[in-house]
């Protein structure tokens, strides 16, 4: 089959082994290939624009712009291009947060390439495709858990061993702010400590080490 007339894709991922692996499994295929590859969310937005894939298979976990925020760059746009987020995050926020983006397709990896093929090959004509364990991780997610902005970027700093002292002298608040944000982040997260708290944050992806 002519590459005219193949699915392509643009591979997006900062593990050079990882981009070989997944490229070869599409390149094996007689209806898709690789038109190129990216290991920057920056670089998938440029070679987004340069080449025009119909699918680009994402990784969120990317050096300085995040494959979410790739993501958004690309929607910015119309565009008939299909994005299928590729990655180790299993957090229902991370889901949530990646098909808010403009993703049509999340898949964990350790999946079988059969269902990598079953995604690329779905989304080209049009459909979303959530494998169970997605999807039942996006059906548990409940909105009065939701967090606020400034509460993400204190609960971050709890994950990364933060006091309220540092916390308010990083983020310009006071530490009574501070208290604040917390005993409404332990509300929310239903937990009463802050090592509960970095592990639902961890578990969830409302934040990442």
């Amino acid at each position: 089959m002519d590459n005219k007339n193949k699915i392509s894709i643009l591979v997006v991922d900062d593990h050079p082994l990882t981009r070989i692996g997944v490229c070869a499994t599409i390149n094996s295929q007689n209806d898709m290939f690789v038109v190129a590859e990216a290991g920057t969310g920056e670089l998938a937005v440029e070679e987004f624009q340069n080449r025009k894939p119909e699918v680009i298979l994402m990784d969120l976990n990317l050096p300085r712009m995040s494959g979410v925020d790739a993501i958004r760059a690309i929607r910015r746009g119309p565009s008939a291009t299909k994005i299928i987020v590729l990655t180790t995050y299993e957090g229902d926020e991370d889901i949530y947060q990646a098909l808010k983006a403009g993703a049509e397709s999340y898949l964990i990896k350790g999946m079988s390439h059969e269902v990598l093929l079953d995604a690329i090959r779905s989304v080209s004509t049009g459909e979303q495709f959530l494998p169970p364990p997605v999807e039942n991780a996006l059906l548990g997610r409940t909105p009065e858990a939701t967090l606020r902005p400034r509460e993400k970027e204190v609960l971050q700093k709890i994950v990364a061993g933060k006091s309220n002292k540092e916390i308010a002298s990083e983020l310009n608040i006071s530490e009574g702010t501070v208290k604040c944000h917390v005993s409404v982040i332990f509300v929310r997260l239903g937990v009463t400590d802050r090592t509960q708290a970095a592990i639902v944050a961890l578990q969830r992806g409302l934040a990442h080490i």
